[in-house]
């Protein structure tokens, strides 16, 4: 038999990259994780790792390993959810990553309405992109994460990952209050008034920056982006004092009149999609179960 902590190190390690994540991670010493690593090497009798540089990669023998892991930890998973579901009190802790609008819109809400239900569930809430939660999901970091899918432009599907809609969320043209005003009803003539203008995107590497650099090639120009942040609150605010233009979705409002001037999107790309996705084996969770029937409620209320 092969202990399964030395198991969970070496999937920890397929996960981080690096020992010293490992470590990090599960607060121990790098070289304590080296030893426990050296010693399931010894137990399955095949080589585990091999260098590449100044850090390991894992061999071919690793991997099959990792994905039997991955297996084992899922069905441990449902286990936990169904000790869970036999119980009168959900209690525990319950963490959550979720981008900023969705944070600001959804979460306070959601919060609120397992607060009165669940009142011994602690949740833990962290505000994160998808392109780090997603990945800190698959290490076991978060329970949960909100994340989002712009038109076009699908996200990777992981294995071992199961999402479940919340809701599509419009997307505008938001216009600076001195920038030309074209026809609301001719969208690429909207984007293409806005070529010569300062932008705010969210940074490079984005799924979001990705679809809106695609927006304005489509639209037949190369866009002058001059403020780069995953604060949308703070492109409206540069929107609102005329500083630059930008993609704003409704979420940004939160129910609210819109305080700057907007344009409809071409057709095909007016809406993102937002989503929750949690880890297979971990979605029949009772608190998995009562937080995305907690958002959904929340969306309701809105």
């Amino acid at each position: 038999m092969f202990d399964l902590h030395r198991l969970r190190l070496l999937r920890e390690l397929k996960h981080r990259g690096t020992l010293a994540a490992v470590a990090a991670a599960l607060s121990y010493a790098p070289s304590s994780v080296s030893q426990q690593l050296s010693q399931l090497e010894a137990e399955v009798g095949a080589r585990l790792l091999e260098p590449v540089g100044r850090r390991v990669r894992l061999t071919e023998q690793a991997e099959i390993l990792v994905a039997h892991t991955e297996a084992i930890l899922e069905r441990l998973e449902r286990a936990e959810a169904d000790i869970a579901a036999s119980l009168t009190d959900l209690t525990g802790t319950l963490r959550i990553a979720s981008f900023q609008t969705a944070a600001l819109a959804l979460v306070p809400t959601a919060l609120g309405l397992l607060r009165d239900r669940h009142p011994h569930l602690r949740v833990h809430v962290t505000q994160l992109e998808p392109e780090t939660a997603l990945p800190a999901l698959q290490a076991r970091d978060f329970d949960l994460v909100l994340a989002e899918e712009y038109p076009g432009n699908p996200n990777p599907r992981p294995a071992g990952l199961e999402q479940e809609d919340l809701l599509d969320d419009p997307l505008h043209l938001a216009l600076p209050p001195r920038a030309t005003r074209p026809d609301a009803d001719a969208p690429m003539a909207a984007l293409r008034s806005l070529a010569d203008h300062p932008w705010a995107m969210e940074p490079e590497g984005t799924a979001a920056r990705h679809w809106a650099m695609t927006l304005c090639r489509d639209a037949g120009f190369e866009p002058d982006v001059r403020f780069e942040t995953t604060d949308l609150l703070l492109h409206l605010r540069l929107v609102e004092h005329g500083h630059a233009a930008a993609f704003l979705p409704d979420l940004v409002w939160n129910g609210r009149p819109p305080t700057v001037p907007l344009r409809q999107l071409p057709r095909g790309r007016r809406a993102r999609r937002v989503f929750t996705v949690v880890r297979s084996g971990r979605d029949r969770h009772p608190a998995i179960l009562a937080c995305r029937e907690a958002l959904h409620r929340a969306i309701a209320l809105r």
